[in-house]
């Protein structure tokens, strides 16, 4: 959500942001209403300051044992008047809002101009791509050969874009997300949490889901909703908080199932595991200073980036442009995971500064002992990272001519010392 007061000061700034990501102009229309706001909640105040001396001169009058009936009754009609005055400025409020909250975050200046993927920047790259002496396959058909993955009798159970994993792939899932939660708990400073996986509509409204993206999200019979990240939980573990300053940056992270209706992602991505409506991921929140938090992005783009170095699985980092970044991010990087099956580089983690635009949402602050009041934090979030693609990552990296997958050497310690998962016989 956006500062009304920066958007007055800045309305050209506003638009810019807007325009660049290919959204038309706002500041006229949002201007226009909160100057009838502002025009409302003055003529309430005053017939408040009004109403206060009526009433202050019928308790003189009726001290002094005078007829105070004329006053008493301008008193009455001011209170009508001030209730339909309150509603004008809770509906101003409200037609405010819901411009406001349907308008996605400003781009930060160093990030490239552009309305889709074709303009992102590479930031570097990390790790050779394997050369393979035979076809490298895709994780979909290692995983049928293997025996351990089966995408049909999912599709009987609960529809298309949902998998069954068995035996040491489901082991090695399992071992994935294990060591993503050790090394950000114990090498980036983490603190590992358990989160509700079921949430109200306020929270889903505080990290932005809401209302935008209703169609993508599954929802209860009695209002819940599923979350698609577990952004959603940790990010609000700080609503409606004033935190001390001195425990920033407050660092989270969680492994959970995420859920997602995918509706904006027909005909993509259709094959294998890439995109499914149920996942895993362990995911990163960070809750800063707004002194600290492109040092915390950084931080957290690092935290991400040594999940892979670990793996062993050559990547990308990509800064996205201004039209390809999600609805509350400032600034977005992507690592990008090569998949020897695919031969190309895919996404399996997006680290985002939203600065404060979701924290005005969820009125998340901070205060310091040195200085009066609190201001917004700023939040970030990041996968830390995709369970499911990092398991595909390694199946397509690590596959063998006999069609078994090397395990690699950090997960071994999670798998017994096991070190190849080959077909059962």
């Amino acid at each position: 959500m956006y500062d009304i007061k920066w958007i007055r000061e800045n309305p050209e700034l506003f638009d810019k942001g807007l325009e660049r990501r290919g959204i038309a102009p706002h500041s006229a229309e949002v201007l226009e209403l909160d100057k009838k706001y502002r025009a409302a909640q003055t003529d309430l105040q005053e017939m408040q300051s009004r109403r206060n001396d009526l009433s202050r001169q019928v308790a003189e009058v009726k001290r002094n044992g005078g007829d105070a009936d004329v006053l008493m009754h301008e008193v009455g009609a001011l209170k009508r008047s001030m209730a339909d005055a309150e509603e004008d400025v809770r509906a101003l409020c409200e037609q405010i809002d819901a411009v406001l909250e349907t308008l996605p975050n400003c781009p930060a200046d160093d990030i490239p101009d552009g309305l889709d993927e074709t303009t992102n920047r590479e930031i570097r790259r990390w790790g050779e791509p394997r050369v393979f002496d035979f076809k490298p396959l895709e994780h979909d058909e290692i995983g049928a050969k293997l025996g351990m993955m089966d995408f049909d009798q999912a599709a009987k159970v609960s529809g298309a874009r949902f998998v069954y994993l068995m035996g040491d792939i489901a082991r090695m899932e399992r071992a994935l997300a294990q060591y993503m939660l050790d090394l950000h708990r114990e090498k980036h400073g983490y603190t590992e949490m358990e989160v509700p996986l079921m949430v109200n509509s306020d929270t889903m409204y505080g990290t932005a889901q809401l209302p935008k993206f209703a169609e993508d999200l599954y929802r209860t019979t009695d209002g819940y909703w599923l979350i698609p990240t577990a952004e959603v939980s940790l990010t609000n573990f700080a609503a409606g908080k004033a935190l001390d300053e001195d425990i920033l940056p407050l660092r989270l992270t969680a492994l959970t199932p995420c859920f997602r209706s995918e509706a904006g992602a027909a005909g993509k991505d259709t094959r294998g595991m890439i995109r499914q409506h149920q996942f895993y991921k362990v995911e990163m929140v960070s809750i800063t200073t707004p002194e600290k938090s492109w040092e915390e992005h950084e931080h957290m783009t690092n935290a991400a980036e040594d999940v892979l170095k670990g793996l062993n699985l050559p990547y990308r980092v990509m800064c996205l442009s201004a039209g390809d970044m999600g609805f509350s991010s400032r600034k977005t990087h992507d690592l990008e995971v090569w998949m020897p099956g695919q031969n190309k580089y895919r996404e399996i983690s997006s680290v985002s500064n939203c600065w404060d635009f979701q924290a005005r949402r969820m009125d998340a602050r901070c205060k310091s002992k040195a200085q009066k009041g609190t201001r917004f934090v700023h939040t970030l979030n990041g996968s830390g990272v995709a369970v499911g693609r990092a398991l595909i990552a390694v199946m397509e990296n690590y596959q063998q001519a006999d069609g078994s997958v090397l395990i690699p050497e950090v997960l071994q310690k999670y798998m017994g010392g096991q070190t190849v998962i080959s077909a059962k016989k």
